[in-house]
């Protein structure tokens, strides 16, 4: 802890403004059946959770816009739960909403002044129903605290994401008029205090966090001053929860963590004790009855040690998809970046991976127009990336963050930075449209999540991550092999398997 706060000293300021009292929820009654909709899913846009029913006559109505990440999805769920053991249920419409939580992402510029342009959207609503409460929750409410409040006053509370089991505390404040801001990284675990996840029937898929934070400082990136240090759930907890949601019928877990393959999470008493790692764990969860598939995200490649990597060629039900960060090919950028490896070492992990799992699919990230990125930067990361033939990656222009190392720097131009990015996501592209054409006349198993658009159609997920469409009777749930017919830009077709 110690090296982690010395190394967070020169980051943005996330010290807590005002600590709200702690809460103490009651136990969650049954989940209301409505989902939050209104929005747009995807990048930026908002996935909205259940939200468990309250016990007044007249349940106040919540309202969830998440911004980013799988863990702002997951957050976001149980804040919802949070608030539905405290009498609010689920809106549709924001205009119908008695509160409106803006669950934040920090992680580009872009993310950030969104919610600051969806928060001058709401000034009418609000002038118009003055009791409506507005929350800010998630990595902007840490990063700026009161500044947002400052910035806009309609805002009622500011919440920063290990806070979150104090909102109903906070919104109790909103509702006697006090604004409160807690951006606090309390002693206290935040999961001890939330409640139960809902007791109706799930999706078939769910997030699971089992850790947070990240240690590693890169030098572009605010996660470690908006998230903390690298803190792990304990795996008896952890396997609660993962055997409570498969009782309500999920079959597949995605384990999160900002630096998930870090997890170092403490083992069960009964166990011996001892920390477990993420392979560990994995192995534990595999022998959960009725938990059929099991993913995890996001890693870091100097976390990726050989038990992980086993546990891919040995658990089936470990997914052969992996999601595995690497930012750049160039030596020179990855040391800039403070990523403590190199491209080689990179290219002979993924090795170690596909010979343990020979049908891996890889994931990545990469950042172009990273200060000082010279054109030869950029030609060895395009190198890497040929040499990974990545079945999917996510990629973006830098985006200085305040108070990030890099952000002192002079950046690349934004016309040759824009270039960049075309010309990789063009490669990007042509790798996954092969990825996908490679897929047709094999034999995949779907796990069907939801109806499609078209009648008799169900829509669900490959082992490989991939949406596939088959016309099949089958129910959000089920898990069928099947024959992939098609490929799409998007998604694969497919029809049911004959034995």
């Amino acid at each position: 802890m110690q090296s982690f706060l010395a190394a967070a000293a020169g980051g943005p300021d996330v010290r807590r403004v005002r600590r709200a009292a702690l809460c103490s929820p009651r136990d969650p009654p049954r989940p209301a059946a409505c989902r939050l909709g209104g929005c747009r899913r995807g990048a930026n846009g908002c996935r909205k959770p259940r939200a468990t029913s309250g016990t007044s006559l007249v349940p106040k109505k919540l309202y969830i816009k998440t911004y980013g990440c799988q863990m702002n999805v997951y957050d976001s769920e149980r804040m919802a739960e949070a608030m539905g053991a405290e009498g609010y249920v689920a809106t549709d419409t924001v205009e119908d909403a008695d509160m409106v939580l803006l669950n934040t992402c920090h992680i580009r510029e872009k993310a950030s002044e969104k919610l600051y342009s969806d928060l001058g959207r709401l000034r009418p609503l609000k002038a118009g129903k003055p009791d409506l409460k507005i929350g800010v929750a998630g990595c902007v409410a840490q990063a700026e605290g009161a500044e947002i409040l400052r910035r806009m006053p309609l805002v009622d509370l500011v919440v920063g994401p290990q806070s979150y089991h104090r909102l109903p505390a906070m919104a109790k404040a909103a509702e006697a008029g006090e604004k409160t801001v807690d951006t606090d990284f309390p002693e206290e675990d935040k999961f001890d205090h939330l409640p139960d996840r809902p007791t109706a029937s799930a999706r078939p898929t769910a997030f699971l966090t089992v850790q947070e934070g990240c240690d590693k400082f890169c030098a572009f990136c605010v996660v470690p001053y908006t998230r903390g240090a690298e803190v792990s759930r304990p795996a008896d907890r952890i396997m609660a929860e993962a055997r409570g949601l498969v009782e309500k019928g999920v079959r597949e877990i995605t384990l999160l963590g900002q630096n998930v393959n870090a997890y170092h999470g403490a083992g069960p008493g009964s166990d011996g004790g001892g920390d477990w790692t993420l392979a560990r764990l994995v192995r534990a969860l595999a022998k959960v009855d009725g938990l059929e598939r099991i993913r995890y995200t996001t890693s870091h490649p100097n976390d990726m040690g050989d038990d992980l990597i086993a546990a891919h060629g040995e658990e089936p039900k470990l997914m052969p998809y992996l999601h595995l960060p690497v930012q750049s090919g160039s030596d020179r950028i990855l040391k800039a970046m403070a990523r403590k490896h190199t491209a080689d070492t990179y290219l002979r992990l993924i090795e170690k991976i596909r010979a343990a799992r020979p049908d891996m699919m890889m994931s990545g990230d990469f950042i172009v127009g990273f200060p000082g990125e010279t054109d030869a930067d950029f030609d060895a990361t395009m190198e890497l990336i040929r040499a990974v033939d990545y079945g999917m990656a996510y990629s973006f222009k830098y985006s200085a963050r305040p108070g990030t190392p890099a952000a002192e720097k002079t950046p690349v131009p934004a016309e040759v930075a824009d270039a960049r990015l075309q010309a990789l996501q063009a490669l990007i592209t042509e790798q996954q449209r092969a990825a996908q054409r490679a897929m047709v006349g094999r034999e995949v198993s779907v796990l069907f999540e939801k109806p499609g658009r078209l009648p008799g159609q169900m829509v669900g997920k490959s082992d490989y991550l991939h949406a596939v469409h088959v016309r099949t009777d089958a129910r959000p749930g089920d898990i069928a092999k099947v024959r992939i017919t098609g490929s799409a830009p998007n998604s694969l077709a497919g029809e049911i398997a004959t034995k």
